[in-house]
């Protein structure tokens, strides 16, 4: 059986996180903020919503890959606080693994917007 007051408490604490890492994270915000715009232009262009899918899709990719990032940066400052070199590597390689996601999005973006704006221009 479901029980709601746990159910509302988990979502509780989920709100909280974003929270969280909104206020803390300058590039979370900064994607959310992006994310916001491209959800705004694509309901102003009116794209397909098949095409609304997949930036939903990305937007959330790139979003949880922040996150992730985040966490990774908080525990590696538990273990071993800039101490060792391998957690210079490890933070750079986490922060790429945004870099490459968030390389994507704008990739895909372009796919998606660029066909509406030429029309739209034309």
């Amino acid at each position: 059986m479901i029980k709601f007051k746990r159910l509302a408490k988990s979502f509780v604490y989920a709100l909280k996180g974003i929270k969280k890492v909104f206020l803390q994270e300058q590039n979370f915000r900064i994607h959310s903020v992006v994310a916001f715009l491209v959800i705004i232009l694509a309901i102003i262009l009116r794209i397909e919503t098949w095409q609304i899918i997949i930036l939903i899709l990305v937007i959330a990719l790139i979003l949880i890959l922040e996150i992730i990032n985040s966490i990774i940066e908080r525990l590696l400052d538990l273990l071993k606080p800039r101490i060792h070199h391998y957690v210079k590597d490890i933070k750079d390689m986490t922060a790429a693994i945004v870099f490459i996601g968030a390389l994507a999005a704008i990739i895909i973006g372009l796919f998606i917007f660029v066909p509406h704006l030429i029309k739209l221009l034309a």
